[in-house]
């Protein structure tokens, strides 16, 4: 007997599983592409321990046949596919047919459903044994319940993270599903347990307008900024939004592509976005994006992988083009930056005693960095003062150039630093040092500042409102989707401490997606922070100001690169300047 043999269909179905269901997300990926295909008005979605328990989907589409039901959890068995050249043109989200097969063997999935002038049936299938066709009084369209995710899977089952991760991964494909479609009606809610009646977490209204999804889904204050921008060459277009320059972001988390309403990766179409934003965003920081692409079937190959996140254009160079130029013209066409006026310095030098801590190993006697001003700051037990120490403070001339870079005389040549990355270091090492003593100054504020946050945003405030606390900001429930913020750190200075709110939970959100502990959540925060009050390029400074940055860099080890790692300063010896000029 030869050594090849035919694979018994459960394991083709497991092996299709490891391709197809990676984690809850998946499941509801799959689950709401197949209910968009049978065109409902209305889709809700309901999760349990973050979909690791239970993931239902109903829809109030046309439903499936009593007699198709087995043919539904069979693999590779579709209504959206007859010959080889349907998939040159593809128009449905799903097409594979080895979603509910794939899932099927891997959970007890629960299928039942009725079309308009049929009676209602359920099927069961549980760890891949399929169960009968049985009568069942439901509605008009079709409930999927997948229960139990990698239950009969314990290898699989133990690569999940904790529930609070996996929601916030489920959630965003929820959230990437109602964004491509914002013509029908969808909910999501969310329960820890099946005897927890859980909450509502999104209840979408169908919309004409692309803008009003994206408020109700990330609230009317970033949907009321968005810009809206458009290009067509004839055969392809580009419409959506994006985000001002100064409502720049930590990370990717709100950038959003879509094609034929399915949402897509490419890094080179956000390599354009990114390139129409040069120069109008610090490095490391991230535009709000929403575009969406449409183009001829043919023109784009979305059978790439069975995750249909990755998709391949016929023409990419052509796309890219056309996103470069319709972002550009935009920004080129009005103003659409705002100036910010730059936290103060206090130029005044302060003797301090810095205590010693890991990894941070500051000089004992460096004079402490002044930002923010004496009233503001008062005594703290992080940096304590100590008179009976003095150190003279090396006199450097310096200069503010294009509002962003600071030039120094230095005994070997010059040097060039980059003021925003250098008051960022400053404000991170401070930060860091207070927290670590036990000491960070909090200013309360006299007007709590009101904040309307997304229901994802909603979560991580619950979750993390004593990582939050920790590092000076109290936020508060006041309501619905609004928050209050009753303090923030002093060293933040003028900076309102909603923009200090919204920079941290956008890198608490991406870090708690990575599954980041405790401590890496904390200095994520201190991150946020950090960059958030640290003063900006174009920033006009005086000279008193220049002068404390230059000298209160020296109070840090770390000063030559910002909390990102990019430098803070770059130096020109004299014997390279002597050789640009000739001199030698």
């Amino acid at each position: 007997m030869g050594r090849i043999h035919q694979l018994p269909m459960s394991v083709v179905n497991r092996i299709a599983a490891g391709e197809v269901v990676e984690r809850p997300a998946s499941v509801v990926k799959e689950l709401l592409e197949n209910a968009l295909d049978a065109a409902p008005a209305r889709i809700d979605v309901a999760l349990e321990q973050g979909g690791i328990g239970l993931v239902r989907v109903v829809d109030d589409g046309g439903g499936i046949e009593a007699a198709d039901l087995p043919l539904a959890v069979t693999a590779h068995a579709t209504s959206k596919l007859r010959v080889a050249e349907d998939l040159e043109r593809i128009g449905t989200l799903g097409f594979r047919g080895e979603a509910l097969a794939s899932i099927g063997e891997v959970s007890r999935l629960v299928i039942r459903s009725r079309i308009p002038d049929g009676t209602g049936a359920t099927i069961t299938v549980d760890g891949g044994n399929v169960g009968d066709v049985m009568p069942d009084g439901c509605a008009v369209g079709t409930t999927v319940e997948v229960h139990q995710l990698f239950g009969n899977v314990p290898a699989r089952r133990a690569f999940l993270r904790a529930a609070q991760t996996e929601w916030s991964h489920a959630s965003d494909a929820f959230v990437r599903t109602a964004l491509a479609h914002p013509g029908v009606a969808l909910s999501l809610s969310h329960s820890s347990s099946s005897a927890d009646k859980g909450r509502r977490v999104h209840d979408l209204p169908a919309t004409d307008a692309w803008r009003t999804r994206i408020a109700d889904l990330f609230g009317p204050a970033l949907g009321d900024r968005l810009i809206e921008v458009e290009a067509d060459d004839g055969e392809v277009s580009v419409h959506g939004f994006v985000g001002r320059p100064e409502d720049d972001m930590a990370s990717t988390r709100l950038q959003y592509l879509f094609v034929g309403g399915r949402p897509f990766r490419d890094r080179s179409i956000l390599h354009a976005v990114q390139e129409a934003y040069r120069g109008l965003l610090l490095s490391g920081r991230q535009p709000i994006v929403f575009l969406s692409f449409d183009l001829p079937p043919e023109a784009v190959d979305v059978n790439v992988h069975p995750a249909k996140m990755e998709v391949r254009f016929r023409e990419p160079s052509r796309l890219y083009r056309l996103v470069l130029a319709s972002l550009r013209s935009r920004f080129l066409a009005g103003n659409v930056t705002t100036r910010l006026e730059p936290p103060r310095i206090d130029a005044a030098p302060i003797q301090v005693r810095i205590p010693e801590f890991e990894p941070f190993t500051p000089r004992a006697t460096s004079p402490e960095s002044a930002l923010s001003s004496p009233s503001e700051r008062g005594p703290s037990p992080a940096w304590e003062r100590d008179e009976q120490r003095q150190e003279s403070v090396v006199d450097e001339r310096a200069v503010q150039m294009h509002d962003r870079y600071i030039v120094v005389e230095s005994g070997d040549g010059i040097e060039v630093i980059d003021q925003h990355a250098l008051h960022e270091r400053l404000l991170y090492e401070k930060l860091k040092a207070s927290v670590a003593a036990g000491g960070l100054e909090v200013q309360p504020l006299l007007v709590p500042e009101r904040l309307d946050l997304d229901p994802v945003a909603l979560e991580l405030i619950g979750e993390h409102a004593g990582t939050l606390e920790q590092a000076g900001m109290r936020v508060e429930p006041f309501g619905g989707s609004t928050v209050i913020v009753t303090s923030k750190p002093a060293l933040a200075g003028d900076t309102p401490a909603s923009e200090l709110v919204r920079e941290v939970l956008d890198r608490l959100a991406a870090t708690s997606a990575a599954g980041g502990g405790a401590g890496m959540l904390v200095d994520e925060v201190l991150h946020g922070l950090a960059c958030r009050a640290a003063i900006k390029a174009g920033n006009r400074l005086s000279q008193a100001e220049v002068d404390a940055l230059v000298r209160d860099r020296r109070i840090v080890q770390e000063s030559h690169h910002c909390p990102h790692g990019r430098p803070t300063s770059l130096t020109l010896s004299r014997q390279e300047l002597d050789r640009q000029f000739r001199r030698t």
